[in-house]
């Protein structure tokens, strides 16, 4: 069984992203023997009033009442916008949204903003985890309109730090993933969840000797990058380096106990 940790609808506006309904990503899911996937909907990252997206996505799922069983929707909150606590309580409570999604290079807010450490209280009280990308796009060649400063995993450290015990997903690591002693220590020891689609995933084994395996699982970060790379570099982990079971990990185990599937 393969799980993809993260995965995308909707649109982006400085690129043309193909592949991007429920219905898309399902045909994708099929062609490559993915049992389910984590998605959340990009059109929240550039909505003024992100709960569009989040209905968007809920209604969607809607159409065929068998994708509810493959599709794992998070929802996008923006906390600077005034009405991100309903927001919140909507998506959770009433549309089924299984996370959140956080996007503070886009929405413009420090991840030290009282509302920002707020949000990740309420979810760690809701017992859902709050998702942070390092990576969208490549800047290099994107718009000028987009933005252009890339995280390291040591810029999420923060909220981390701010609510050690809430839930993480650090997805798509394209930038270092170096922490000094401290850090590295407290974030070994949080319920940390990262995917495989990042272009700094390149000694896999590596970073799960440095991290812990359990923190790891196949993720594409699709449509926005390829659907193979994060699973290739699972398969292309040696015998001596992962057997059958942490293989079985990598692929589903540890993305279904992180989010209690």
């Amino acid at each position: 069984m393969w799980i993809d940790s993260n995965a995308y609808i909707g649109h982006w506006p400085f690129r043309q992203v193909k592949n991007s309904s429920c219905r898309d990503l399902i045909e994708r899911m099929d062609a490559n023997d993915i049992s389910a996937s984590v998605l959340t909907n990009i059109n929240g990252i550039f909505y003024k009033d992100t709960q569009a997206a989040n209905k968007e996505t809920y209604e969607e799922i809607r159409f065929n009442r068998k994708w509810e069983e493959r599709l794992i929707p998070f929802a996008v909150i923006n906390p600077v916008y005034s009405g991100w606590r309903e927001d919140l309580h909507e998506s959770i409570e009433n549309l089924g949204m299984k996370g959140v999604r956080i996007f503070p290079k886009y929405h413009r807010y420090g991840l030290d903003l009282p509302a920002c450490v707020e949000l990740v209280k309420r979810c760690r009280d809701l017992e859902v985890p709050v998702g942070l990308t390092l990576r969208m796009v490549d800047s290099r060649p994107s718009s000028w309109l987009d933005i252009s400063n890339e995280w390291k995993l040591s810029d999420v450290m923060p909220i981390v730090k701010a609510v050690p015990d809430a839930k993480f997903m650090v997805l798509n690591l394209s930038g270092s993933t170096h922490l000094e002693t401290e850090d590295l220590d407290l974030f070994k020891k949080g319920d940390v969840f990262m995917d495989t689609s990042g272009r700094n995933v390149l000694e896999l084994r590596g970073l799960m000797d440095t991290f812990g395996e359990e923190k790891f699982g196949f993720g594409t970060h699709s449509p926005i990058l390829d659907y193979k790379t994060g699973a290739l570099r699972i398969a292309s982990l040696r015998e001596d380096e992962a057997d059958a079971q942490t293989r079985a990990n990598l692929q589903s185990g540890n993305i279904k106990r992180f989010l209690g599937l």
